[in-house]
């Protein structure tokens, strides 16, 4: 799973298959925000990452996926160190999924993720919100 984005920010996609993702980062200065911890936006971000390569490990040749909405709670602030983030589908149906991710740092739990996915087969249109 390749993304210009992802190496922009520094995302390594370590494994998505059988519906779950593993992504890492290795926090470095641009990481962090003006209180000395990781921009919240980062961990936002590995979640959604995670959560679409989870999906896309089950998707259908010629099949995409799209966040249509993703929540998050964060639970310590982050100064640095390697962060994780598991993936995982929780429910799949035709059209939609919903997923759930996990962010630690060091085996302590930072954040939690759910969100939920629509799936676009080919020739369909995406929605007004996934463009």
């Amino acid at each position: 799973m390749r993304s210009s984005f992802n190496k922009h920010v520094g995302l390594r996609v370590l494994e998505f298959k059988d519906g779950a993702s593993l992504i890492a980062l290795r926090v470095e200065p641009q990481h962090l925000n003006g209180n000395g911890v990781v921009h919240g936006g980062v961990m936002f971000t590995m979640a959604d990452t995670g959560m679409g390569a989870a999906l896309l490990s089950t998707l259908a040749e010629g099949e995409r996926c799209a966040t249509i909405e993703l929540k998050i709670n964060y639970f310590r602030p982050v100064p640095g160190g390697e962060l994780h983030c598991r993936s995982q589908i929780v429910h799949r149906g035709r059209t939609t999924a919903y997923l759930e991710s996990v962010v630690s740092v060091d085996a302590a739990v930072v954040g939690k993720a759910v969100g939920t996915f629509t799936i676009l087969r080919p020739g369909a249109a995406a929605p007004a919100s996934a463009q």
